[in-house]
């Protein structure tokens, strides 16, 4: 796996048409294993025979994983993405009060507020910087951040530093002294707002974790406590705002989609749908470990072997989306993805994530109807991540 990222696409089909699995080495030449294929992941995700937690990740438990591996913290932080069974069934119910549909349906016109103010400041920054704008820092950031901290009760002063520690946690790239600095002012921030939580409760879901934990006593430690907010801040704004940042460039690059919306003949969630299928948000997510081996597709995964879900390349493969799996098309019929996941970890957030993207998307684009890329999709930084699969800046001209 390149630890310096970029656009997964190619690597995926070639790697696709040699089979659904593959053996991978990750960074430090650990080895590992990634699925890829539509079907191949879908029964990975959910087989009974596959667990979330570091104690069946063999490396990490014979010490030959150092302090400073770029991915520790995917296979050791204490929370959702780590437990499994009943400790993964009582975390998430402890968080998926928060996300009911009616709660989610509630946000919609703080969102709806929220986004028609950023776009006002879109509009500012392009009228200062001669009609261009970065679409990331003025838009796609701001918005699911700040839904996702008012959820928690972060206060905003916080707000910038945790997109940058984010960032740094989900990237490949960085050095291990690095990597351990930014853990460790994560889990210092996120300490701060827990402190902040329990002096001053409030409407909120970090309040709401604290309280739980109170009166159960041992419903949840701190360690999870401090595991779970780091999830959902992360979870709960990159992956959004890397949904937005491709269906705008999706949607640039393909004019003749966007048309059809504009003009009615499909809908703002098929964008939304369609994107999360063609350029998924997340391209390889760590980590899960087979209890056994287990064979898959025909491929041996060895006991205690990470593995990767290769969602971008699931998102792409043609035995299940069709040979023309790789075009855009809004209107495809029966398009299904992995993208949120599935089985017992599907995104929790998964409804507020398309509500967010399909405002953000609809607003923007009847406001800025000419709207469009000010370089070229070569000159777009892409992030340093075979985690996250996006671009770190959007330049966009919003007027023609």
């Amino acid at each position: 796996m390149d630890p310096a990222g970029g656009c997964p696409h190619a690597d995926n089909a070639r790697l696709l048409a040699r089979g659904a699995v593959a053996p991978v080495v990750l960074p430090g030449d650990v080895a590992g294993m990634a699925v890829l294929g539509h079907d191949a992941l879908k029964e990975f995700l959910a087989h009974p025979d596959v667990a979330k937690g570091a104690q069946h990740f063999n490396a990490l438990r014979d010490g030959e994983i150092p302090d400073g591996w770029p991915l520790k913290t995917f296979a050791t932080v204490q929370g959702m993405t780590t437990a499994d069974d009943a400790d993964h069934r009582r975390l998430r119910s402890l968080v998926s009060k928060a996300f009911t549909a009616r709660r989610v349906e509630e946000l919609r016109p703080r969102i709806e507020t929220v986004t028609a103010e950023l776009l006002d400041g879109l509009d500012e920054a392009a009228r200062a910087g001669d009609g261009v704008a970065d679409l990331r820092t003025h838009f796609a950031l701001p918005l699911p951040m700040g839904v996702i901290c008012e959820l928690l009760g972060v206060d905003a002063e916080y707000q910038d530093r945790l997109h940058h520690l984010s960032n740094q946690v989900v990237s490949t790239s960085i050095g291990p002294a690095e990597a351990m600095a930014a853990n460790r002012e994560l889990v210092e921030v996120l300490a701060a707002v827990a402190v902040s939580r329990t002096r001053d409760p409030g409407d909120d879901l970090t309040s709401a974790l604290i309280a739980a934990r109170e009166e159960g006593g041992d419903r949840l430690s701190q360690h999870e406590l401090i595991g779970t907010l780091l999830l959902m801040i992360i979870a709960g704004h990159e992956t959004t705002l890397n949904l937005i940042t491709n269906a705008v460039r999706a949607l640039c690059a393909h004019r003749d989609q966007l048309e059809l919306v504009q003009s009615g003949k499909a809908a703002w969630p098929d964008v939304v749908e369609e994107t999360l299928r063609w350029d998924s948000p997340v391209s390889f997510f760590p980590f899960r470990y087979p209890t056994r081996d287990l064979t898959l597709d025909g491929t041996v995964i060895p006991k205690g072997t990470p593995v990767l879900a290769g969602y971008s390349a699931a998102g792409r493969d043609t035995s299940a989306h069709g040979p023309d799996a790789d075009r855009f098309d809004i209107t495809r019929s029966g398009a299904r993805h992995l993208s949120l996941g599935h089985g017992p970890h599907y995104c929790l957030g998964s409804p507020l994530a398309r509500m967010e993207a399909t405002i953000a998307l609809e607003q923007l684009f009847t406001r800025f109807p000419e709207l469009d890329l000010a370089v070229t999709e070569a000159e777009l930084p892409r992030h340093a991540s075979f985690v996250g699969n996006s671009v770190q800046k959007l330049p966009v001209r919003v007027r023609a």
